[in-house]
């Protein structure tokens, strides 16, 4: 029978964090299986060792457009938290500026109605 080296499969993706690793290690079960059922499939059916091993490179990288599709997801998940974290950020700094003016604008106009009294006091 054929030794399936999928070492190749799992490093082509690239992920680059453990956590991801684990995220992800249900997508890559999944290929597995994939292949693994496609290879079988075609050895009982037709029995053509060529046949077998062309749909078997098929479903690997079928598989392993999958995974590769997982992680590109991913990552564009954590790029869209961390500028809504970015946003949120500048967001409040914004705020802040704006308090700030607005306090600043308040004791002015304190001021300017309080020299206006002492005036018509006067």
């Amino acid at each position: 029978m054929f030794k399936i080296d999928i070492g190749n499969l799992i490093t082509a993706v690239q992920i680059p964090h453990i956590m991801d690793i684990q995220e992800s290690i249900v997508d890559i079960i999944l290929a597995i299986v994939l292949i693994i059922s496609t290879l079988v499939l075609i050895l009982r059916v037709w029995q053509d060792l060529i046949l077998a091993v062309a749909a078997t490179l098929m479903m690997a990288s079928l598989g392993g457009l999958f995974l590769s599709l997982g992680a590109k997801i991913r990552n564009l998940d954590h790029n869209v938290v961390a500028r809504e974290r970015t946003m949120r950020m500048n967001l409040d700094e914004l705020n802040l500026m704006v308090c700030n003016k607005c306090d600043t604008m308040i004791t002015e106009v304190h001021q300017i109605v309080s020299e206006l009294s002492r005036r018509v006091y006067r």
